[in-house]
């Protein structure tokens, strides 16, 4: 993925755009989570929002909307890093998995479901944000803050 991604522009009504923009947030939390499930404390971070970059990347296209890795990176950050409880438990379960024998198993149980949780609500705070206009030079975290935990909570509650 370069830093900034040329997209081709494809035509479709509102309704399929928004029927492709749901189905792709699905498809890629359960990717998240997937990733959730590797056992190495913090790799399972990175590929986690590495995996959370490229559904944003494959949104943006839907909408397109201009990509820039750094801007959906920081998005991303201050999305995410805003909702510290999340935050906690993602770091958590990550290091619990290096607490010998029982670490991995716990972790398991749970790092999928946050990850998985996490990237439903990033996908659809950013169908919100696309539908209405708005690119990545104008997302503001804080005006979402509230719909991003409804919607974790709503993908935490479908992945469990």
């Amino acid at each position: 993925m370069t830093e900034e991604a040329v997209t081709e522009v494809v035509e479709m009504s509102n309704e399929e755009r928004l029927a492709k923009a749901n189905e792709t947030v699905k498809n890629y939390a359960y990717g998240t989570a997937a990733v959730g499930v590797i056992p190495a404390p913090g790799i399972d971070l990175v590929g986690m929002t590495a995996v959370q970059l490229a559904m944003l990347h494959k949104l943006s296209s839907i909408y397109n909307v201009k990509f820039t890795k750094s801007l959906a990176r920081n998005a991303i950050a201050a999305l995410i890093g805003g909702g510290v409880p999340f935050l906690t438990g993602a770091t958590v379960a990550s290091v619990v998995k290096a607490v010998p024998f029982v670490g991995a198993y716990v972790a398991v149980l749970t790092q999928p479901v946050l990850g998985g949780a996490v990237a439903f609500g990033l996908g659809k705070v950013f169908i919100q944000h696309f539908e209405s206009g708005g690119t990545f030079l104008t997302f503001d975290p804080n005006k979402v803050r509230d719909y991003y935990e409804e919607m974790v909570s709503e993908g935490g509650k479908a992945a469990a």
